[in-house]
């Protein structure tokens, strides 16, 4: 995973594969040095399955968006507008490949560590992540905990987290600062939306 935080340099072997998302066709770009090239991974898939796009309005952050396949889902469903962050160079470059590729070309695309490259002053109605867990607590814990620094007042935040992964204590975590809502659970992993908890 060294290599996937570090952009160091990777050999290229570029593949294109085909999907149903939602009951529509998407096709992608993938290559090596990216998050699950060969397919789009089965927390993503039941995520995008689950979420309630009649309720979503502008602006959309996807946090660690990968090649591409929330954010322009997502654009897709909605017509929201729709950002996508991520840290490696490979993964923003197939993703701006792979949102022209799926007629998504209004899509805002940024290197981003976290939120490090946003506007600390912007802010979204709704922010998604399949937060990488493979990087560590840290950095898991601060994608989700750090969400509630660029939401709107009425914001939520979108994730899936799979049992084994740490699911619950997550969610105990982030009770802390968030309402949380579990929408399903769908073989080990749960899909969860999180509202800022107001203080009294």
């Amino acid at each position: 995973m060294g290599q996937y935080f570090t952009n160091e340099k990777l050999p290229s072997r570029r593949k294109k594969f085909s999907t149903h998302i939602c009951g529509k066709h998407y096709s992608f770009i993938t290559d090596l040095g990216v998050f699950s090239k060969d397919s789009i991974d089965f927390g993503t898939r039941v995520l995008l399955e689950h979420l309630p796009y009649s309720t979503f309005s502008s602006p959309i952050l996807d946090v660690g968006c990968g090649y591409g396949v929330i954010g322009i889902v997502v654009s897709n469903e909605t017509g929201c507008s729709v950002t996508m962050v991520d840290v490696n160079l490979r993964a923003l470059h197939l993703a701006r490949e792979n949102a022209l590729l799926n007629h998504q070309d209004q899509m805002r695309i940024l290197e981003s560590n976290c939120y490090d490259g946003l506007d600390p002053e912007e802010k979204f109605a709704v922010i998604i992540t399949n937060p990488p867990i493979r990087a560590g607590k840290e950095i898991v814990y601060r994608i989700l905990q750090d969400a509630r620094k660029y939401l709107k007042e009425d914001g939520e935040l979108y994730f899936v987290v799979r049992k084994e992964q740490g699911a619950k204590t997550i969610l105990r975590d982030l009770e802390k600062i968030y309402e949380i809502y579990v929408l399903d659970k769908i073989k080990g992993f749960f899909i969860v939306r999180c509202r800022i908890r107001l203080t009294s």
